[in-house]
């Protein structure tokens, strides 16, 4: 994406008031998108963006700056800024562009339907056959939003250190929301697949379904008896419950929150931490997982890293910043928004490992409880990992067996101890994807977990439990 001896150049503007470490990033990303509200087209836009940052290091300080025009002038205005705000000493590190990681072919496999192959009406299609599918499940559907999106996502890094990189990402999601009334009652389902990869995700998943699965948790919560309160066993699913470990344990997980002191495991690499049935880990190689990329966005190739085994934490997340400071190896794990944000350590594709059970075994082994289907949004103390989460699709467990649907439930808890109250995994992981936000700066990242028992949580609810 950009010459050689324009990025050598450049490198050696950032570095020329000081500065121990420079890095250009430069991206060149194009999305389509496509939205059905009420089985009418509301949007059918196409975008294309194209830019450039500059990022110095010094010490514990990083200086960015970026440029939408990829001109040598631009781009050298863009190192002088970062330069300058560095506050470096003189005369910094050197350049040397031969030393590094040089391009290579990719690893993971390109889209089988690349979404330039897909005819736009083709797109409309499967948007509308999502909608018609959840509109065909009664009259009480009030509202259907269908959204279809894809990008195409080049990067190129070029650093101080020698690594000159290049990688292509493409990622197709579609999100389908259906809203349910009865009287006064209102309840929304959803189902938002996504995939590093082109138009296959259609074959994973059906749009027919996908609309017909939203639009009937809508209309089930309709039926919903109100929460109980209190102590309860909870089973969460496989896939979606990923948000909770995602949420209240993995942001504790990142190398930056750790050395801030604003993880509750901060200084525990090598203890137990959760239950023995625990393995967590963090893995952006998986073929066509959303949260998948085989480059991050420094330049370091994606690794599978373990974050928890048989309960103990064995490491945390980071980036190249990160990494050199703690004499580390970088786990792949330094990702931005775009070229206007510079790195931070993010997770990926991040997931509970499958264990021994089938999810049968957990349910006919849990006597009463709760089992949350769905899990929506929370909050987090990442410091303490104290967390409120609320459950969108949730049931009793009576007998052994899934009982009636509850709405109004909440899980309050903490993650450390939800962790070492696992007491059951069974082995159908699953993941599902979303848009991780942090610092200003939003990701694709996978949550992923099999359906697994934690022994005791607090339901909150509206109804007493009996």
């Amino acid at each position: 994406m950009l010459d050689e001896s324009v990025t050598e150049k450049v490198l050696r503007r950032a570095l020329r008031d000081g500065g121990e470490f420079a890095e250009v990033f430069a991206e060149s990303r194009k999305s389509y998108t496509l939205r059905l509200e009420e089985g009418k087209v509301e949007e059918n836009s196409t975008g294309r963006e194209t830019g450039a940052g500059v990022r110095v290091v010094y010490g514990e300080s990083t200086a960015y700056a970026y440029t939408d025009d990829l001109s040598e002038g631009s781009l050298m205005e863009a190192a002088a800024a970062a330069a300058a705000a560095a506050r470096g000493r003189a005369g910094g590190a050197s350049v040397d562009l031969t030393a590094g990681a040089r391009p290579e072919e990719a690893e993971l496999l390109p889209p089988e339907r690349p979404p330039e192959e897909v005819p736009r009406e083709e797109k409309l299609e499967l948007a509308s056959r999502a909608d018609k599918a959840a509109r065909r499940q009664g009259p009480e559907v009030v509202q259907v939003i269908v959204a279809l999106g894809e990008s195409r996502q080049r990067v190129f890094v070029a650093s101080s250190d020698g690594r000159r990189l290049e990688d292509e990402r493409v990622r197709v999601r579609m999100l389908v929301q259906a809203v349910a009334a009865r009287g006064g009652e209102i309840q929304t389902g959803y189902e938002a697949p996504g995939m590093l990869g082109g138009y296959e995700l259609f074959r994973r998943h059906d749009p027919g379904e996908l609309g017909a699965a939203a639009a009937r948790q809508a209309l089930t919560m309709l039926e919903a008896r109100p929460a109980p309160s209190g102590p309860f066993p909870v089973i969460i699913a496989n896939g979606t419950g990923g948000v909770l470990f995602h949420e209240a344990c993995g942001h504790g997980l990142e190398a930056d929150a750790v050395f801030k002191r604003a993880s509750v495991f901060a200084g525990k690499l090598g203890e137990k931490v959760a239950s023995e049935l625990v393995f967590a880990y963090d893995d952006p190689t998986l073929p066509g997982i959303w949260g998948s990329y085989r480059l991050d966005d420094e330049g370091t190739p994606a690794s599978r890293t373990p974050l928890i085994e048989e309960g103990v934490l064995r490491s945390y997340l980071n980036d190249l910043k990160r990494a050199r400071r703690d004499g580390a190896a970088p786990t792949g794990n330094g990702r931005r928004q775009s070229y206007r944000h510079p790195p931070i350590p993010r997770m990926s594709n991040t997931f509970i490992a499958p264990g021994g059970l089938s999810p049968d075994e957990i349910f006919s082994d849990t006597p009463r409880g709760i089992y949350a289907r769905k899990l929506g949004g929370g909050e987090v103390n990442p410091v303490t990992g104290d967390f409120i989460f609320a459950v969108t699709e949730g049931y009793l467990v009576e007998g052994g067996r899934l009982g009636d649907p509850i709405r109004g439930a909440t899980l309050i808890g903490n993650g450390p101890r939800v962790l070492e109250l696992i007491d059951a995994v069974a082995d159908d992981l699953d993941f599902d994807a979303g848009m991780c936000g942090k610092d200003g700066q939003s990701v694709p990242v996978s949550t992923g977990q099999p359906t697994l028992r934690v022994r005791e949580m607090v339901v909150g609810g509206t109804a007493e439990a009996g």
